[in-house]
């Protein structure tokens, strides 16, 4: 990884999940369901459900990250997590803040596996080692990014970022 940032603002963050709806839409997929993966993913994924017309959105809340360049041997899945029932047989698209190694979304998509009837992914940035290539990126990055919801410290102190 680079010791250089990838830095995000708003403003860019509005014309990335603008683009990349419009990736999505060109493509022809049209998904049922928005699945966002929390925390990094919520934001991306509301701006996908507007951009795309999808009102039915779910959220899977993921552990992996504990600090820059660090995290858990694997990520986990924080309660309370979603019904199966409400995901069968629908077109879901997985929304997530960046593919780095993969191991998120690809704990996801085995949670959906068998249950839905297609899945796809789209994340703002992708890294060039993840295992899972998402089917949808707005860029390419080897550099830690620098999201505008999570470059400062939280308002009250001695709650974890």
């Amino acid at each position: 990884m680079s010791a250089e940032r990838e830095v995000l603002t708003y403003s860019e963050f509005g014309i990335a999940t603008r683009e990349l709806a419009q990736e999505i839409a060109d493509s022809g997929y049209r998904p049922d369901i928005i699945l966002s993966i929390a925390r990094g993913g919520f934001f991306l994924g509301a701006g996908l459900g507007y951009a795309l017309g999808v009102k039915n959105s779910f959220t899977i809340s993921v552990e992996f990250y504990t600090g820059i360049g660090e995290r858990l041997a694997m990520p986990i899945v924080l309660p309370p997590v979603p019904n199966r029932v409400d995901l069968t047989g629908a077109t879901v698209l997985v929304a997530d803040d960046v593919a780095d190694s993969g191991e998120t979304l690809r704990l996801v998509q085995d949670f959906c596996a068998g249950y839905v009837k297609d899945v796809k992914s789209a994340v703002l940035y992708e890294k060039p080692s993840t295992i899972i290539k998402p089917d949808f990126s707005w860029r390419i990055t080897d550099k830690w990014i620098d999201f505008p919801w999570s470059a400062q410290p939280p308002v009250i102190s001695g709650l974890a970022h």
